[in-house]
């Protein structure tokens, strides 16, 4: 383990402010209003709270354009890694894949990563990546928003 990295977050300390609704904002708006009303919005709507507002997952998964800012037409479609660490670290990744749609991963392989630290083949996850140890119920409510975003045509 290197000094500084991996850094640890806990969701659930956020739990119970996620579990307010918050109207839907930017890439997401076209997609949440397709099921409200239905008993997978709120779910939906707590994943979107914990990538965006909590994890942050965007910063890394989501590309730049040439201001610098978040590219909102390729929200969560995987990026080139912007951040590069002081010191060398052994097997720092150079592009964070895409997470939108839910490409390539079953539900229980991606619940190991949020809740287990663990890609889904058991392998350690590559830095920057952060470490999770998600709830169940936060890991499922991630999985679900990330599932409602249109995959990458690429």
């Amino acid at each position: 383990m290197c000094e500084g990295l991996p850094i640890e977050i806990r969701l659930q300390d956020y739990r119970d402010a996620a579990s307010f609704i918050f109207l839907p904002s930017g890439p997401t708006a076209l997609h949440v209003p397709q099921i409200l009303g239905s008993p997978e919005a709120g779910e939906i709507e707590r994943g979107r709270y914990l990538v965006e507002e909590v994890a942050k997952c965007a910063e890394c998964h989501t590309p730049r354009n040439a201001q610098g800012e978040l590219d909102r037409h390729a929200w969560l479609q995987g990026a080139p890694i912007w951040i590069m660490p002081v010191k060398p670290i052994p097997n720092w990744a150079d592009r964070a894949p895409a997470l939108a749609g839910f490409p390539g991963l079953t539900e229980e392989e991606g619940e190991r990563v949020l809740e287990k630290d663990t890609g889904p083949e058991g392998e350690t996850l590559r830095p920057p990546m952060h470490i999770y140890h998600m709830n169940q119920a936060d890991a499922k409510a991630i999985i679900a928003y990330l599932r409602s975003l249109p995959q990458s045509p690429h």
